[in-house]
């Protein structure tokens, strides 16, 4: 089922999201319905508070990325109650969007490495060291388990510069392909 993705603006997206455990209800289903979600927006992560779920899961398919960055190749994860244990490595800038911030792409500075614990579907516990584009992709997502979103990270002027397209999401004021559930619509 595909769900209605929370824009910018609802208050989900600035909470600290809870760990879950393996009796989480219909915890199989609500990861298929985020894959779902996510690919119907032509997304390559989607986090649970971007479905208006304040708990700890990220699913994300980065095999879009593959012809600029082949570490990205059958890059499809689902991560359960993910910490991030260590980050290193050179910080580089990439140009990243988020299917919560519509139309918005920026700059932002990220470690090109990450140590990453957490759960896989079937509740196993793992611990991976991610590079490139992975780190990328999975420390975008994992900010908005920490109540973050990417626009965070840019300069503050950036941000004031944003402002317009940041309150037109807020006041549902923006198209998009995929449903969205807007906070002042």
């Amino acid at each position: 089922m595909i769900l209605p993705i929370v824009g910018y603006g609802n208050s989900i997206l600035r909470k600290v999201a809870k760990d879950i455990d393996q009796d989480y209800p219909n915890l199989k289903e609500l990861i298929d319905n985020m894959y779902e979600t996510m690919y119907n927006a032509s997304g390559i992560g989607l986090a649970a508070p971007q479905i208006d779920l304040s708990i700890r899961l990220i699913v994300i398919d980065a095999d879009a990325l593959k012809e600029n960055y082949p570490e990205a190749e059958n890059f499809k994860k689902v991560f359960i109650n993910p910490q991030i244990v260590e980050e290193s490595g050179e910080k580089w800038l990439f140009e990243e969007g988020c299917l919560s911030l519509p139309n918005i792409h920026e700059e932002v500075s990220r470690h090109s490495i990450v140590k990453v614990r957490y759960y896989d579907e079937d509740f196993i516990e793992r611990e991976e060291t991610f590079q490139g584009a992975k780190a990328r992709v999975f420390q975008h997502e994992y900010d908005h388990l920490e109540g973050k979103v990417f626009v965070d990270r840019i300069s503050p002027l950036k941000k004031t510069l944003l402002k317009r397209k940041l309150n037109n999401i807020s006041e549902g004021k923006v198209q998009t392909s995929y449903r969205m559930k807007r906070p002042k619509a």
